[in-house]
């Protein structure tokens, strides 16, 4: 009975090495993908838990850019708040694409996050989107802008089950 409980033992160890080693690559992106977003890397720096703003509008469009040189791509959009057109910056294409957020064209929306200079250009740094009263997409946590893209997979789940 023991035997069979240490060979179970390193078994379920095994495939619990094996889940972390092959799967946390797929999830995380390639280093080069991940370039610039790391938690203390410049771009982060310019997110502010303090200084929260809403937006309210339609989205225009999707589209990709490099929000500092040398970062990998994001996902972004362009937010049509009543005349007014603003860069919302979303998340690294590889956390996740146009597709994945749920979020389309023509959708009205309300966006939480904070406000930064790129580049001479105001752009708005999205921490949630909401869209109508049951959906919405997280990238951040508001109480202290931490991306959602450089949490473990086990805090992201916790995050995305509340």
């Amino acid at each position: 009975m023991q035997v069979l409980l240490k060979k179970t033992f390193c078994l379920a160890a095994l495939v619990s090495f094996f889940c972390v080693i092959f799967t946390d690559p797929l999830y995380a992106g390639s280093e080069k993908e991940q370039q610039g977003w790391g938690d203390n890397d410049e771009y982060n720096q310019l997110y502010s838990s303090r200084e929260l703003d809403k937006l309210k509008g339609r989205v225009e469009k999707f589209k990709k850019l490099k929000p500092l040189p040398g970062m990998s791509k994001a996902t972004a959009l362009i937010l049509d708040e009543g005349g007014d057109k603003i860069v919302v910056h979303i998340c690294p294409v590889w956390f996740a694409t146009a597709k994945d957020t749920g979020i389309k064209r023509g959708d009205m929306v309300k966006i939480k996050g904070s406000w930064a200079e790129i580049n001479g250009e105001d752009v708005f740094m999205a921490s949630k989107i909401k869209k109508g009263e049951h959906y919405e997409f997280k990238v951040r946590l508001t109480s202290d802008g931490t991306p959602f893209w450089n949490m473990t997979p086990e805090e992201l789940a916790h995050e995305r089950g509340q």
